[in-house]
């Protein structure tokens, strides 16, 4: 049975931590091992390193007692049987993966794999993605006080899933490349659209048009939303008029606005021209105005439960939940009548034991816009607060609708 006291952590912050045999210090984790056996790879053994000339120890995961922020047990008397190199072929993290660059399908550099994300699901440890944000770097250089700053200037991850990883080489002693990235034809329907987005942003411009014609229509206009305006305007000047007017329309109001506000105001009324009018005259007044009331902004698409729902249930028809739904990030706790009792992060629920209920884990000190808000009023908040996603209550607290940080982004708050 192994203690776990923190389930998601980066190889960055594992390495170089202490290793204790029981209860004797035996030297400091220098590498991992995985295993790729499905989506996501399996860490199967720790590298551990000792001082004075002893050999290194490679210890099996299934010896772990104990992993906390300081240390890391192993229940294991004598040393002497683990004294061992990884086998040859052995898959390393830090001496195969980190700090290499990630390439995309034609072998187009995107970025370098500054940390690796790992998680614990019950006693067996994953990896779950690869980070390549500078923030990272930082932090790994020691200059975490910078690397906070950088992330409260830029919201954005920066993580790419392994999903996304292609099958490193069986010879991986040899592997002297680079990581490449499994966008292709057949599987870039499974990318996520925002790690599209990144990915699209690092191509150059046949190639991004190219995959971005291989999109079905909704991971279009959704990809369409996520990348950054320069890349919108060129993507959307491809594309015939018709069809992109498609992809614009398929968009929430405010999600639309977003994206027509980067085009000069001719080609963006054209467009709209295009719209069904309704829909147009929505999205022209949000382009337009900030003091449209914050309803027009709001969606009815998100996940409330009663508070005694416990969380296996949540966690097990998650998908089904989820399906359709414009805000999934968070779980609203509401009673019969519709009344606000408390937030679940989604975040909190896969750290939640499966038994626990919403009430347990909920949090009820909500921070809410009311429907008398303006677009101005909410862009503040988002800005003040960090979100994800807001509430929009009544004066009983009665859930009308919530207002996710993506249908605003890119709109800045007005100063009266």
């Amino acid at each position: 049975m192994i203690t776990i006291l923190e389930r998601k952590f980066f190889l960055s912050e594992i390495i170089g931590r202490k290793v204790y045999l029981i209860s004797q210090k035996i030297g400091s984790l220098s590498d991992m091992v995985i295993v790729e056996t499905g989506k996501f790879p399996e860490v199967t053994h720790f590298v551990v390193s000792r001082s004075f000339g002893y050999p290194s120890l490679l210890l099996p995961l299934d010896k772990l007692t104990l992993i906390s922020n300081t240390e890391i047990v192993f229940d294991v008397i004598d040393p002497v049987e683990y004294e061992r190199l990884p086998a040859e072929g052995a898959i390393l993290l830090r001496s195969h993966i980190l700090d290499k660059k990630i390439l995309d399908m034609d072998g187009h550099e995107v970025e370098v794999i500054y940390d690796i994300s790992l998680n614990f699901q019950g006693d067996k440890l994953y990896v779950s993605e690869v980070d390549i944000s500078r923030r990272r770097l930082l932090r790994r250089m020691g200059l975490k006080s910078l690397a906070g700053w950088l992330s409260r200037q830029r919201k954005e991850d920066a993580m790419i899933s392994w999903m996304y990883v292609q099958q490193l080489p069986e010879r991986i002693d040899t592997f002297k490349g680079h990581v490449k990235l499994n966008v292709l034809k057949e599987n870039i329907s499974d990318i996520h659209p925002v790690d599209l987005a990144d990915i699209l942003e690092e191509l150059d411009g046949d190639q991004r048009i190219a995959v971005f014609k291989e999109l079905e229509p909704e991971q279009a206009s959704e990809t369409l939303e996520e990348v950054e305006p320069r890349v919108q305007r060129e993507l959307i000047r491809s594309m015939e008029k018709r069809q992109a007017a498609q992809l614009i329309e398929a968009r929430s109001p405010a999600q639309a606005a977003v994206i027509l506000a980067a085009l000069p105001s001719a080609e963006a009324d054209e467009l709209l021209k295009m719209i069904n009018k309704d829909s147009a005259i929505k999205i022209q007044n949000i382009i337009d105005h900030h003091d449209e009331n914050i309803l027009l902004f709001s969606t009815q698409k998100f996940i409330k439960m009663p508070a005694s729902t416990k969380v296996d249930e949540v966690l097990t028809d998650f998908r089904q939940i989820a399906r359709n739904m414009d805000v999934i990030m968070y779980v609203y706790v509401t009673d019969k009548l519709d009344t606000l009792k408390g937030i679940v992060d989604f975040r909190e629920l896969l750290a939640a034991e499966p038994e626990q209920l919403l009430k347990e884990i909920m949090v009820e000190n909500i921070i809410s816009l009311n429907p008398e808000d303006t677009l101005n009023d909410a862009v503040a908040m988002f800005t003040r607060y960090d979100f994800r996603a807001i509430p929009i209550l009544d004066a009983e607290n009665k859930l009308l609708a919530v207002v996710s940080s993506r249908d605003i982004r890119g709109i800045e708050p007005r100063l009266d």
